[in-house]
């Protein structure tokens, strides 16, 4: 079983070796996650050239070659050819960098789960790359799920948290009545986007004091 983590790739650097649309894919989660990225692959698809067009990324239009981690932090070969993607997954160990082939979790030092994102929430889900497709599906039914309505309210959570820390609430009490809150309707309330009855709701079981300050 792996040991899952949430990497911050702010201002880092990484590659993807490969330029064809799952390399593309992967590109963007890693832009959105403000990496700096560059792609190494002969043929590359257009959205990555639209990217390398804005600016957004480096690419390098050659086959894949010793030396192309460079300083990256994190490296992913999205490629179709064994050799390549053997010959990357064994650079990056050889440097101890993390390395994601896609599809050969043989060839990985780290898997990329799906993943739904609600604002500053994100729902992982794995399968320790036995079945990817079964995790999208997952996926989507967790999309369906949870809407917008549940990253509001890890904001409205995180501005609380910080106010009743500085109260001297503990950990424990936090959780717990964060979890009173939850279990009460808080989400259906935001979800229905009334604001009086939901400071109504939260002065009713926070205080006014704590909630309006």
């Amino acid at each position: 079983m792996g040991y899952m983590v949430n990497l911050s790739l702010e201002g880092r650097a990484a590659l993807v070796v490969g330029g064809g649309e799952i390399a593309r894919r992967k590109v963007a989660d890693l832009l959105a996650a403000q990496a700096r990225v560059t792609v190494v692959s002969p043929q590359i698809c257009p959205g990555i050239v639209d990217l390398a067009q804005q600016g957004r990324i480096q690419v390098h239009r050659r086959p894949y070659q010793a030396g192309d981690i460079g300083d990256a932090f994190v490296v992913i070969a999205a490629t179709n050819n064994p050799e390549v993607n053997a010959a990357v997954f064994q650079e990056a160990t050889g440097r101890n960098v993390l390395i994601n082939v896609v599809d050969v979790p043989p060839l990985c030092t780290f898997t990329v789960p799906a993943t739904v994102h609600r604002g500053d929430l994100t729902i992982a889900i794995a399968t320790e790359g036995r079945s990817p497709a079964f995790a999208g599906i997952l996926r989507e039914e967790l999309e369906g799920r949870y809407g917008p309505e549940y990253g509001a309210l890890v904001v409205l959570f995180g501005d609380l948290r910080t106010k009743m820390i500085a109260r001297g609430w503990q950990g424990q009490a936090i959780r717990e009545k964060f979890g009173a809150l939850y279990r009460d309707g808080i989400v259906e309330l935001i979800a229905a986007g009334d604001e009086h009855r939901l400071q109504e709701f939260l002065a009713s079981r926070l205080g006014r004091e704590l909630r309006d300050s």
